[in-house]
């Protein structure tokens, strides 16, 4: 039973909720005074084992080691205490809060990740774990997997190392933190022998990494439910030497095989010793000659300036590669998105139509638009729009952020615009999506932004009659008022579309989805959900039903209507008032530029 209740206050701090508990550690949702959310991990001392408290201080050692720690990639310590509770002694210490996806939820319900955003998570937990090893006094992770990784949504879905409760400084034998926790199947064998060092923690995050493209958990196996940490490993141990894992035919660069191969090798002394060795190897040449002989195909190079990322191991011979997934037509198209009526049919009347049926366009003399825009406050699904648009157009569709066309060599991103739209070109029709479009073409004439002014400039050049060549552009941004204004005349992205927060009948269908295939109570009040939110984004509702899951789950109760509509009562909309104010002030700004841009061009014709 937890040892807070609902509006109990710790000093300034008052319990909202519990999230998770173990034999002596509870986790809550706690507000400040101004209502500002954070987490509370409380120590019950007395259920405590003993070896996790520092023997000078007497204080728990993870909220010792949590208080140096300060990385964008690891969870922040806020503040931290002691207090008696129902006649316990406790130790409690406080995190910033955030929201986002784990990654275990991401690839249970995907399967697998692409190779690029496996990668950027890859080297955020990178980041982070170089952040702890190279600490004055260094300390390891000991407990990376992907229930352990979050992809913080107020960070751009940044990575951040969420659960450090077996941090320590580097074990040769004997192990200070509990094991009976731990996921074997990201731990090196050596930790079968109570090694626990920086090896060890670069071997789970390949592991992760192994997951993320594949969507499976390494040398997974049944192990046996009872016997100690060393006595489990040592099966799954003696199934890793005569199991070789499966690389070589993952669809994936050969340095990210040898990289699998290298992170994940079952001696400690052929794999990589440090961050630093990673990071060296993934920011240099092709490699592939010190790939280990007869594990990764040595396959000819071949031309590779149109191939748009078939060949992928050519990508490491040229670094101006342009290796974008190339998505085929077809899927649900707009029957994925819940409500958002009155959008779906202004696109299908006004620009999926005219793009679809080029010859009634061309009998009636109508100009088919060469690009469209949407944007409005961040956590609406402009991306997931575009892509469903895409469907429902059947065209391809690739995505492309502002990373893909980033070079580090001289006029290297201008050379890999070109590429990307003769790519597009070659697979027409298509829908060209640019994420984040205003870090893509920001506006030239703003300060500080003279340096993208060659990239901006090829971009309006390669955007004149995209029409003509098979091309439609579909950009979304949260600023478009940061777009270079030249972007956004007729000509280039035609239509400019405000996509809201979502309407009522979003918000009930979104309730649905996220209540699908855990246990409810009865009939869930979906209705009342919907009316109770207006003003949340998809993100808040997500938190909203995992956050009661959580709840019954600790209770071992079905999720019921009353703990969804205090989850609602308890969780604030991610977007305040005044941030909506302002998007009611852009979209204004757009509407009244789009109508000028519209009487400009009847003039002038």
């Amino acid at each position: 039973m937890a040892i807070f209740n609902s509006f109990d206050k710790i000093g300034e701090y008052s319990v909202r909720n519990l999230i998770k508990s173990n034999l002596y550690t509870e986790t809550y949702r706690v507000e400040n005074e101004s209502g500002q959310p954070f987490f509370m991990k409380v120590y019950i001392l007395s259920k405590i084992p003993s070896q996790l408290i520092n023997i000078k201080s007497r204080i728990v050692q993870e909220i010792e080691y949590c208080r140096r720690l300060k990385h964008r990639n690891i969870v922040s310590h806020i503040d931290d205490g002691s207090l008696v509770q129902d006649g316990q002694s406790c130790q409690y210490y406080i995190t910033n809060y955030f929201q986002g996806p784990l990654l275990l939820d991401i690839i249970s319900r995907e399967g697998k990740i692409s190779l690029e955003e496996s990668l950027r998570i890859f080297n955020g937990v990178l980041g982070g774990l170089s952040y702890l090893h190279n600490l004055q006094i260094p300390l390891c992770h000991n407990d990376l997997d992907p229930s352990n990784i979050m992809l913080s949504d107020a960070d751009g879905n940044e990575p951040v190392l969420i659960d450090l409760g077996h941090l320590s400084e580097r074990c040769s034998g004997k192990i200070w933190f509990d094991t009976n926790d731990l996921n074997l199947f990201y731990h090196a064998n050596e930790t079968k022998a109570g090694i626990f060092d920086e090896q060890g923690d670069i071997f789970s995050a390949c592991a992760v990494l192994y997951t993320m493209l594949t969507g499976l958990i390494p040398w997974k196996m049944d192990l046996p439910q009872e016997g100690s940490y060393k006595e489990k490993f040592q099966e799954l141990w003696a199934y890793r030497k005569r199991t070789p894992l499966e690389i070589e035919s993952l669809d994936i660069p050969a340095k990210i095989k040898y990289l699998l191969y290298k992170g994940l090798d079952n001696k400690a002394s052929n794999r990589f010793k440090s961050i630093d060795e990673i990071v060296t190897f993934l920011n240099s040449p092709d490699q592939r000659d010190g790939v280990p002989a007869g594990r990764v195909k040595k396959e000819p190079a071949e031309d590779s300036q149109d191939s748009g990322g078939s060949n992928r191991d050519s990508a490491f011979q040229d670094p101006n590669m342009i290796d974008i997934e190339i998505k085929r037509g077809g899927g649900n198209g707009f029957k994925d998105i819940a409500g958002m009526y009155a959008l779906k049919q202004y696109l299908v009347e006004k620009v999926i139509f005219v793009i679809k049926n080029r010859d009634i366009a061309k009998e009636y003399r109508l100009t088919p638009p060469n690009g469209l825009l949407l944007y409005g406050p961040p956590g609406c699904g402009k991306t997931f729009f575009a892509e469903k648009f895409s469907e429902e157009t059947g065209f391809n569709f690739m995505l492309v952020k502002a990373s893909d066309i980033g070079s580090s060599l001289v006029h290297g991103s201008q050379e890999k615009i070109k590429k990307l739209f003769k790519l597009a070109e070659k697979n027409n029709p298509i829908i060209l999506c640019f994420d984040e479009f205003d870090a893509v073409v920001p506006d030239r004439g703003s300060h500080g932004n003279e340096y993208v002014a060659s990239e901006v400039n090829e971009i309006l050049a390669q955007m004149n009659n995209c029409s003509g060549r098979g091309i439609f552009i579909v950009a979304t941004s949260n600023r478009p008022d940061k777009i270079d204004p030249a972007v956004l005349r007729t000509g280039r992205i035609d239509k400019q579309v405000y996509v809201p927060l979502p309407d009522f009948d979003a918000r009930k269908e979104m309730f649905k989805m996220y209540l699908e295939n855990r246990p409810f109570e009865g009939e869930m009040n979906v209705d009342k959900f919907a009316e109770a939110t207006e003003g949340y984004i998809a993100s808040d509702i997500a938190f909203i039903v995992n956050d009661a899951a959580m709840t019954a789950a600790f209770a071992r109760t079905p999720i019921s209507n009353t703990l969804i509509t205090t989850s609602i009562n308890n969780t604030r909309p991610s977007l305040r008032k005044d941030v909506l104010e302002t998007y009611s002030e852009i979209q204004e700004s757009m509407d009244s530029a789009c109508r000028r841009a519209v009487v400009q061009g009847f003039r002038h014709n």
